[in-house]
């Protein structure tokens, strides 16, 4: 390992009680949850603390990288304001995945990390990368915002942390009318 990188390693489960005590002290976060609750959970934290995100996700013969940039683009909320219904959404024990799946979205994600952390080359904010292994494609789908959104760079004082129930939905402090 290069002794230069300082790898810290947190051995408890991501939360609500300790999200904004972790998220902080990056620059940049690499995505590889799992759950919808917890991707959403980091989508609030990033928007509220101004982390850009390096989203990746699987799904059988299927993987998808975008990068999240709250500050300046789009994030999950955009992409996906609220989760879908579970029979759509099995999860990888239910519906498999690809053994080498994971290393592919993974070394994107690490491009893309690197990319961000250095200033380098065309980041994916505001697109999202599909690889299909079935037939070994690529394509590209450009993300917008969402102007009715309220969890928002500009609005992060009003994001308050709190475990998210299954529907997700955030919780805004404040009244969003003006």
């Amino acid at each position: 390992m290069n002794p230069d990188v300082d790898v810290v390693t947190y051995d408890v489960r991501l939360g609500a009680d300790n999200i904004m005590d972790i998220l902080p002290e990056y620059d940049v976060v690499v995505d590889g949850a799992d759950n919808f609750p917890s991707r959403y959970l980091l989508n609030d934290a990033s928007v509220k603390l101004g982390v850009p995100v390096v989203h990746g996700s699987i799904f059988r013969f299927e993987g998808q990288v975008t990068v999240f940039d709250p500050r300046n683009g789009v994030t999950y909320r955009d992409m996906l304001p609220e989760p879908p219904p579970a029979e759509f959404a099995p999860s990888c024990a239910e519906a498999g995945v690809l053994g080498v799946l994971p290393g592919i979205v993974g070394s994107i994600q690490a491009l893309e990390a690197i990319k961000l952390i250095l200033g380098l080359g065309d980041g994916l904010s505001g697109r999202l990368v599909a690889f299909d292994a079935m037939d070994m494609s690529f394509r590209e789908y450009r993300l917008q915002r969402d102007p009715e959104l309220e969890v928002t760079w500009e609005n992060r004082d009003r994001i308050e942390i709190t475990e998210l129930d299954g529907l997700c939905m955030p919780r805004l402090v404040g009244d969003f009318t003006g």
